[in-house]
């Protein structure tokens, strides 16, 4: 990053300290990934303000503030495969990626998931497996894993999800339509307890793929 990004990195790490981020590790990473690299130049300006903004085909890199609210909650069961649902920009896996031993991921358009993996390959970030698809199936024959963060809204949770979470391990979600909440989910062996965290707002969770 120039120093002018990095200066408004360093400031958006701190409004997001205190906006209730809590977790160091998720500051300091949020302070020194140029989020400008995940859209499009005529958004650059816009990087590090605390907001969601479209990166095309009806999708958008999320609000930093979630992006590290998720993440936060995500490391608090210290994972170390995690899997996320919704590659999107790919600013979302950078932060993990930088967080987590290995991370994959699952995007459903698959123009979004060819940039994204350029970008990610630009940051030097080499523990991320991409796959095309659907992201309500996940990624089976990758699981079981650690922790799941899906990045887009399910009607309802994904019972493919629930199913690859490996013991005691997290879900996190939004779920709803109109009214959506962001829930924790945490695996007991057959048993699942959920927490709701905050009301939220997210592109929904679409069935199937689309090149």
């Amino acid at each position: 990053m120039n120093g002018v990004a990095t200066a408004s990195a360093l400031n958006l790490a701190s409004a997001l300290r205190g906006a209730g981020i809590g977790n160091q590790a998720v500051l300091s990473v949020v302070a020194k990934t140029p989020r400008e690299l995940f859209l499009d130049a005529a958004l650059g300006h816009k990087a590090y303000e605390n907001t969601a903004l479209p990166i095309g085909q009806g999708q958008t890199i999320s609000q930093p503030y979630i992006v590290a609210k998720m993440t936060e909650l995500l490391l608090e069961s210290k994972p170390k495969k995690v899997l996320e649902i919704g590659t999107g920009s790919g600013y979302q896996a950078a932060i993990l990626a930088q967080l987590v031993d290995e991370l994959c991921t699952v995007e459903r358009i698959k123009s979004l998931q060819i940039q994204a993996r350029q970008r990610l390959k630009r940051l030097d970030l080499h523990n991320v497996s991409f796959k095309y698809g659907d992201g309500w199936k996940g990624w089976a024959n990758k699981g079981p894993f650690d922790a799941i963060m899906v990045t887009a809204a399910a009607a309802s949770i994904p019972q493919d999800l629930l199913a690859q979470l490996g013991s005691q391990g997290v879900l996190i979600i939004p779920v709803g339509q109109e009214t959506q909440q962001l829930l924790r989910v945490t695996r007991y062996g057959d048993d699942y307890r959920s927490e709701m965290i905050e009301m939220v707002k997210f592109v929904p969770l679409v069935n199937g793929d689309l090149a």
